[in-house]
């Protein structure tokens, strides 16, 4: 459904000065069940309150099955990011069973999750964002729009990102046969397990991978990243709206030596304009204004339950509120790039942005993030690139371990929307207690214990709707954090 529709629909004209509340719900062009309703006054938005709708339990289900199930079971978690959690899975599982990965495991791990980073991106920006930007035919999935969706792109370039809808269907497909290459199927990839990747790469499979990978590439680099340059350049007031905390985390993703001490994005935190490294004993999930169990607040991951409890008074979400230091970050591509700061692409550089802080404030913004997103996924090709080089056809990808009587591990990982962590605590070779902290959880969140706004009720704060009926930027915002 190309829309979404406010559940309340109050007149155009308010008065200055009167509140009035909106509800988004269902937020339609996301992955998953999310509502997001805001008080707006004088045209902008003064409060936001993001409510995740649906339990999962995965934690729950998982408790006293053999740990090797875990990497098959909690790609079921996300319908879009089954091999980030896979990924975050076996990592948990690699530490649990202290279990190193060959060489060869490593980079086939990277190739498998850094295909699925290509296929997401573009997912994300062309069949579940662009419609904010660019008016497709009137037939579904264009329609049903906004009666006034602020749709601004001249014919020619509207057509052209029409034209790009359709070939990132292709893309995306392409994206999928490189993600099942290594990892024998997709979605959820059963090839990638505790020790490494069950698929020894041979040189058909290595060169299949290639000749598909290079139309992904050219697609990034002559169609995805010049439209969204020039939809920056059209909508520019959306580069200085949605800022949010400007608090940003990640966990680092994509190993490059074996030692897992150098990362193509590397862990950090950037809080209240300062570098830290990552200290994740820091990190705490608060449950004060979620349905669950009261007693179950201000815990580490290690230590985290996961005892629902809904209809529990002032709570409105079944997302937890995972905190930094006491403090909401914010997680994605746009948390990546910034920590990083790597070199961006001839495009970014032309128009005089060297290194993603470059932008400034701007980088915090609607159309920053879809910039950031673009950038990482040209950055993401450039590494694939050179990992095909060193893949070597026929060495060993998997170490052989056994289930461990007693372990545990944290997997932490970033799955193309997000930091994503994974613990298992293992007793008596069964699981005792497995705990997910999902990459939608960081940004999505609810009020934490403090009081303090999630990622995406603090960015909606002060996003403009001139007109409450079609309150366009607050789905255009939403959207920029691939919820």
């Amino acid at each position: 459904m190309a829309g979404c529709a406010p559940k309340q629909a109050p007149a155009a004209a308010v008065a200055p000065g009167k509140k009035i509340k909106i509800a988004v719900d269902p937020v339609t062009r996301i992955e998953g069940h999310l509502k997001i309703e805001v008080e707006v006054k004088d045209g902008k938005v003064v409060d936001a309150h993001c409510f995740g709708g649906m339990f999962r339990g995965f934690e729950n289900i998982l408790i006293g099955r053999d740990p090797r199930d875990a990497s098959q079971l909690t790609q079921r978690i996300c319908g879009v990011c089954p091999t980030a959690h896979a990924t975050a899975s076996v990592r948990a599982l690699d530490e649990a069973f202290k279990v190193k990965l060959t060489t060869n495991g490593r980079i086939a791990r990277n190739l498998i999750l850094g295909a699925n980073y290509l296929q997401s991106h573009i997912l994300h920006f062309y069949h579940l964002a662009a419609l904010d930007y660019v008016k497709g035919p009137d037939t579904a999935p264009f329609v049903p729009r906004y009666k006034n969706p602020d749709l601004r792109l001249d014919p020619k370039v509207n057509q052209i990102g029409v034209d790009q809808y359709l070939k990132a269907l292709e893309i995306r497909r392409i994206c999928h046969e490189m993600v099942a290459l290594l990892g024998g199927k997709m979605p959820h990839v059963q090839g990638m397990v505790v020790g490494g990747v069950t698929e020894i790469p041979t040189s058909d499979k290595i060169v299949a991978y290639l000749w598909r990978f290079k139309k992904v590439k050219e697609f990034i680099e002559n169609d995805y990243l010049p439209l969204i340059y020039k939809l920056a350049s059209v909508y520019a007031e959306l580069l200085e709206t949605g800022i949010g905390w400007k608090n940003v985390l990640c966990y680092g993703v994509f190993p490059l030596n074996d030692e897992e001490s150098e990362f193509l994005l590397k862990p950090g935190v950037y809080t209240d304009g300062q570098d830290y490294p990552l200290d994740t004993s820091q990190i705490k999930e608060y449950v004060r204004y979620s349905w669950f169990d009261d007693a179950d607040t201000a815990l580490h991951p290690s230590q985290g339950k996961t005892n629902p409890r809904p209809g529990k008074k002032g709570a409105y979400s079944f997302i937890k509120a995972p905190r930094y230091n006491g403090k909401p970050h914010e997680v994605g591509p746009l948390a990546r790039m910034w920590i990083t700061n790597p070199e961006l692409s001839p495009i970014a550089q032309k128009a005089g942005f060297k290194r993603m802080r470059d932008f400034g404030d701007k980088a915090f913004s609607i159309l920053g993030r879809h910039v950031a997103r673009a950038e990482e996924a040209y950055l993401v090709a450039k590494a694939i690139e050179k990992w095909l080089m060193e893949i070597k056809p026929g060495a060993e990808t998997y170490v052989k371990s056994s289930v461990p009587k007693q372990g545990e591990g944290l997997g932490l990982t970033e799955a193309p929307r997000g930091s994503l962590l994974h613990y298992i605590n293992i007793n008596d070779a069964v699981i005792k207690n497995y705990q997910v902290v999902a990459a939608t959880i960081w940004n999505a969140s609810p009020r934490d214990d403090m009081g303090q706004r999630g990622a995406i009720e603090q960015a909606l704060i002060g996003v403009p709707v001139p007109d409450p009926k079609n309150p366009v930027n607050v789905g255009r915002l939403i959207r920029a954090f691939d919820p």
